[in-house]
């Protein structure tokens, strides 16, 4: 979305610390820039793993959103290799980063997004999916980011996002099929897995496309590297 700088747009994700930290940027820069400068002066293992703990003894819920938002960035920018990930119980177990002097208060992209968003007509959504495309009309762009299908029985990082079995997936496949119909414009990343030419693979007008993408986050070291990956699309077709 920054890349393109729509005027009119809906974000939509299941992360509820990212939702709240997309309004705080828009609304609170400069109240959570004064708290991201305080992470960062005392950033250490001991306070990252401090302030992780929150999800799991209550001071989550006590604070505020601007709090929320300053926590979920200092943690993204200081946790090992900038990952977001939480249990089944929702608490973020990803480990401290050891990053020599991470700019945690970035004031000059903090305020440049905050201008943008306070110009277009951004509006912040968390839920289903296929509700927040539901007033979604011809010659829009829909872009899907879903939790990727394991390439494997025990790949399961992608339960950071809460279960998105195959039901889901049948789910985001026909809300692209309806979508498509309508004459929106819609692109979808996922993993290469045989799943995707059952789902996507014989229907008209539906182009799937295979790429090698770089993988430079991951919870394995040795999946690191070249992956294969698929861009779902009805454009140019």
């Amino acid at each position: 979305m920054l890349d393109l700088h729509p005027k009119k747009a809906v974000v939509n994700d299941f992360n509820v610390e990212l939702v709240i930290t997309w309004k705080v940027v828009r609304d609170n820069p400069y109240e959570l820039l004064d708290i991201l400068k305080l992470h960062e002066k005392y950033n250490s293992k001991d306070y990252y793993l401090n302030l992780r703990s929150a999800d799991r003894d209550g001071r989550l819920l006590e604070m505020t959103d601007i709090e929320r938002a300053a926590r979920f960035i200092y943690m993204v920018k200081t946790g090992f290799n900038g990952m977001w990930r939480v249990n089944k119980k929702g608490q973020n177990n990803i480990p401290y980063g050891k990053y020599k002097n991470p700019l945690i208060a970035d004031s000059k992209r903090i305020l440049s997004v905050s201008s943008y968003l306070n110009d277009a007509e951004i509006k912040f959504m968390r839920g289903d999916f296929s509700k927040s495309v539901l007033e979604a009309r011809s010659g829009d762009f829909v872009y899907f980011d879903p939790p990727y299908i394991p390439v494997s029985k025990t790949s399961s990082f992608t339960s950071y996002s809460g279960e998105f079995g195959y039901e889901q997936q049948l789910l985001l496949r026909d809300t692209f099929l309806e979508l498509h119909e309508k004459g929106v414009f819609v692109l979808l990343s996922n993993s290469d897995v045989p799943l995707i030419d059952d789902l996507y693979g014989q229907i008209p007008g539906i182009r799937v496309n295979r790429i090698l993408a770089n993988r430079s986050i991951s919870a394995n070291g040795t999946s690191r590297g070249k992956v294969g990956e698929v861009l779902i699309t009805n454009v140019g077709v």
